[in-house]
C-alpha cells in the first residue's frame, strides 16, 4: 500500500542560514497514529508547515495521498486538518458559524448532521451559540480541531495538541484521536508531553536540530532501546555491596542500603533478574519487597537528544 504522505530528502534553509531541516526522508501510513518528538527548535513545526503548505520547501519533495503539494496543492490540501500551536480564531463569530465558515473554505455543502455530530464528539454542541471570545482556552482549544475537521480530511496534522489544557482535556483529546483512527483519518502528532506519544502512538519519529533521527513502531523501540528495572527491598540493610553480589549487570545500593536497584537492557528477558536472586539466595542476603518497572519513552527520547536539550 502507498503512503498517504511521502517525505523524500526535504530540507528547509532560510535567508539567515539557518538550516531547520536537513534532507528529512518520511514516510506515514494510512490509518496510522504518528508521533513526531523532539526538543523546542528541532524542526517539529517547520515539517508540518511545510506538508500543510504553509511554509515553503527549499529542496525535496512532499507527496499527500500522491499528490505533490506545490503543483497540486489544491487536492493535496483538501485532503490535510491543520490544528495549529497557535489559538487563531473569530473571537465574535459564534462556534458553530466559525465551524461552519471553515467547511464552506473548502467548498464543502452545508451538512446540519455532519456539524452536530462533530461537536458533539468535542462536547461542543452545548456551546455552538456561544461567541468564541466567551470561551476558555481549553475550549478554543476544541474549536480549533472542529475547524481542522470540518472538511472531512482524510489527515490530521495536531501541533502541540494539547499543550495548556488539563488533564481531563487531554485525556478526551486522546479518545476523539482514537475514534478518528478507527474512521480510517491518519493522525500526525508533534508533542512534548511523552505520555502522549507513548499513549497513543503506533509509531514515533524523533527530530532533532533538523534532523529525523530515526523513525520506528513505538513498542519495536521501547524493546530496542528501554531499559527494565529491578528494585529488591532487603530485610536488613547493607552497608557496602557485597563481592557475592558481583556479576553483569551489577546492581547498586539505594536508599541507604535498604534496597538493591538493578537496570538492564529490555531485551534481555528475566535472565538478570533470576541471576541476582540467585546471588542474593546463595549469599543468605534475605529480601521482603521486588519491583520491577520498564522505561518510559520519556527515558528514551532524553537519551537520543540528551538531557540538556529537553
Amino acid at each position: 500500500m502507498s503512503p498517504v504522505i511521502s517525505i523524500k530528502d526535504l530540507s528547509k534553509v532560510y535567508s539567515s542560514g539557518f538550516k531547520a531541516l536537513d534532507r528529512v526522508s518520511l514516510d506515514v501510513a494510512k490509518g496510522e497514529i504518528f508521533a513526531l518528538l523532539g526538543p523546542n527548535g528541532a524542526g517539529k513545526t517547520t515539517l508540518i508547515s511545510i506538508v500543510c503548505g504553509t511554509v515553503s520547501k527549499t529542496s525535496g519533495t512532499v507527496l499527500v495521498g500522491g499528490d505533490d503539494n506545490v503543483s497540486a496543492w489544491r487536492r493535496a490540501r483538501t485532503r490535510i486538518g491543520l490544528v495549529p500551536q497557535e489559538i487563531s480564531l473569530d473571537i465574535f463569530s459564534t462556534v458553530a458559524n466559525c465551524v461552519r465558515f471553515s467547511r464552506g473554505l473548502f467548498g464543502k455543502p452545508v451538512d446540519a448532521g455532519f456539524l452536530e455530530g462533530l461537536l458533539k464528539d468535542l462536547s461542543l454542541w452545548d456551546k455552538r451559540a456561544a461567541r468564541v471570545v466567551e470561551l476558555s482556552g481549553g475550549m478554543k482549544r476544541r474549536v480549533m480541531i472542529a475547524k481542522a475537521l470540518s472538511h472531512e480530511p482524510e489527515i490530521l496534522f495536531l501541533d502541540e495538541p494539547t499543550a495548556g489544557v488539563d488533564v481531563n482535556l487531554r485525556r478526551d483529546m486522546w479518545a476523539l484521536v482514537r475514534r478518528l483512527r478507527d474512521r480510517g483519518v491518519t493522525i500526525v502528532l508533534t508533542t512534548h508531553y511523552l505520555e502522549e506519544a507513548e499513549e497513543m502512538a503506533d509509531r514515533v519519529g524523533v527530530v532533532d536540530k533538523g534532523r529525523l533521527l530515526l523513525v520506528e513502531d513505538k513498542a519495536s523501540l521501547m524493546r530496542r532501546l528501554g531499559k527494565r528495572r529491578l528494585t529488591v527491598t532487603l530485610a536488613e540493610p547493607l552497608p557496602a555491596l557485597p563481592a557475592a553480589l558481583d556479576g553483569a549487570p551489577a546492581p547498586r545500593l539505594d536508599d541507604g542500603g535498604r534496597k538493591l536497584a538493578l537496570e538492564f537492557d529490555a531485551g534481555e528477558g528475566g535472565g538478570a533478574m533470576a541471576a541476582l536472586l540467585g546471588r542474593l539466595d546463595r549469599a543468605g542476603i534475605a529480601y521482603v519487597d521486588l519491583e520491577t518497572g520498564n522505561s518510559s519513552l520519556e527515558d528514551i527520547f532524553v537519551g537520543l537528544v540528551g538531557e540538556g536539550t529537553r
